[in-house]
């Protein structure tokens, strides 16, 4: 691996990749995600969280303004 920081576009129930690589950065924690464990995204602000906690979280803090 070449553990490179790869672009997606977020898309309902899949992703693209627009530049190869092997993991993305989580919008809420700024943990390093691999595309092998990437479960949870948003597609309306297209980001990425790790677990269903920062998915969680972002939804509670949109939710609040």
């Amino acid at each position: 691996m070449t553990k490179k920081l790869a672009k997606l576009k977020y898309l309902p129930n899949n992703f693209q990749i627009i530049e190869n690589g092997d993991y993305v950065i989580c919008a809420v924690s700024g943990k390093k995600i691999n595309l092998d464990n990437l479960f949870y995204w948003n597609v309306e602000l297209q980001e990425a969280y790790f677990s269903y906690k920062e998915a969680f979280d972002k939804r509670e803090q949109l939710d609040k303004k």
